[in-house]
């Protein structure tokens, strides 16, 4: 299939994300847009606006998606605040965002029963079994990328072609927003000592985004 650019709304000089992002259409989960402008509108107000301008979203802004999106959009809004905020501003508001990706994932599409159960299992035990369940939904938040993941010790998850490492040259990880997710997910389920670290990334130049889960 050829690829084309993305349509968008609006139009102007704040608005060239979307005219570069280019690829075959993939669906993400609207958490990855709703939760960043839920954060932005909590730390940084003032920008809010601009940073879905930029990326030519300001219709989300109006009206937030309940439905899957393009994930062009999801990389042109990720693109969108690397150019507004500072790296290490970038990284706290899209690890929040995570943060409140997981949270509206407990509340919502985890049900109440698996996860009772899942907290009482042995930490090994109760990982195999969420990443199971992450696996069979990786679709809704990897877009074009492909999830997997292994157990060792501890855990190592991967994303390879990840939505969020594209169109990046960075010497840091790049993809906070996933690490935040994972960390909420595996705190409430797992073990509440867990921690997520990006240890490489595509944006690196790395060949995959790789995350590193551990809670002992």
């Amino acid at each position: 299939m050829r690829s084309t650019p993305l349509p968008h709304t609006d139009t102007g000089p704040t608005a060239p994300h979307l005219r570069a992002v280019v690829g075959p259409v993939h669906g993400i989960g609207p958490n990855a847009i709703t939760r960043l402008s839920e954060v932005l509108d909590l730390r940084m107000p003032a920008a809010a606006n601009d940073v879905f301008a930029s990326a030519g979203l300001t219709r989300y802004r109006l009206e937030p998606p309940t439905e899957m999106v393009d994930e062009r959009e999801v990389v042109s809004l990720h693109l969108a605040l690397r150019d507004r905020f500072d790296e290490a501003e970038r990284a706290a508001l899209a690890f929040e965002a995570g943060l409140r990706t997981g949270d509206y994932l407990l509340a919502h599409r985890i049900p109440r029963p698996a996860q009772w159960v899942l907290k009482r299992l042995p930490p090994r035990l109760a990982a195999q079994a969420l990443l199971r369940a992450i696996g069979s939904h990786a679709w809704t938040f990897a877009g074009s990328g492909s999830f997997t993941w292994e157990i060792y010790e501890h855990v190592e998850l991967t994303i390879r072609h990840c939505p969020l490492a594209r169109g990046i040259e960075t010497d840091r990880p790049a993809c906070d927003y996933f690490a935040g997710t994972f960390q909420r997910l595996f705190a409430k389920l797992v073990d509440p000592a867990t921690t997520v670290i990006e240890t490489t990334c595509e944006a690196m130049g790395d060949t995959e985004c790789r995350f590193l889960v551990r809670w002992v």
